[in-house]
């Protein structure tokens, strides 16, 4: 069943966070009340939602209740060591996955950058993001990369990636030269309306970007 709302572009300056753990109605509509806009909830690396990820009915209860939502891939276990035949197949997990939740076309659907093994040559983290950006794409979603600690490519490196939205996390990652990042992350310590939470901005990049969302509108 798809979802409903409209696919749009975020807003400069809206303010939302990421979580791990289930937001119920109640939850989100606490959100949605003091300020934060936007959501983001994990899709599963493996074909099929696991437990405690995003579901139809929590996508649903959170666009519901006034926020808009982005869904990111878990990453794999630190250390782990990309390929590219690993993008692809992890690529096409998140979109069928996105898929079988009922997100449209056209949105955001975020790969998960960091904890790489240390050592690792960069061919082969660029060779599995180009793959997993590809396999998004084919399905008709807009790939877009979140960087985090021990992503091992370097800030010119990153921006040669074919992808056009960047998400700097809370740890100490590159300058991106050019674009610069449209949604910066920080740390939220303890946990709000009872669940543990990164806080996210949306900024228009240095080429005019910013992140596409799913949202219901009045």
């Amino acid at each position: 069943m798809a979802l409903q709302g409209n696919v749009q572009i975020a807003p400069d300056g809206s303010l939302g966070f990421d979580a791990d753990s289930v937001v119920t109605l109640a939850v989100a509509q606490q959100f949605a009340a003091q300020g934060y806009t936007f959501c983001l909830r994990y899709l599963s690396l493996s074909h099929g939602q696991q437990h405690g990820d995003l579901s139809t009915s929590e996508a649903s209860n959170i666009l519901a209740a006034g926020l808009a939502l982005m869904p990111v891939q878990h990453v794999a276990r630190s250390p782990w060591f990309p390929t590219a035949a690993l993008g692809q197949t992890n690529g096409a997990n998140a979109a069928s996955n996105a898929a079988a939740i009922g997100f449209p076309v056209g949105v955001n659907v975020w790969c998960d950058l960091e904890g790489v093994a240390a050592g690792t040559d960069p061919a082969d983290v660029i060779g599995y993001c180009n793959a997993w950006f590809s396999a998004v794409s084919n399905a008709g979603y807009v790939p877009g990369l979140y960087v985090g600690a021990n992503a091992i490519l370097d800030g010119q490196q990153l921006y040669d990636l074919p992808v056009e939205h960047y998400w700097k996390s809370e740890s100490i990652v590159p300058a991106l030269p050019v674009r610069g990042y449209q949604m910066v992350q920080k740390m939220v310590h303890g946990t709000v309306n009872g669940i543990g939470i990164d806080s996210n901005t949306i900024n228009t990049d240095s080429k005019g970007g910013r992140p596409i969302w799913l949202i219901q509108t009045p």
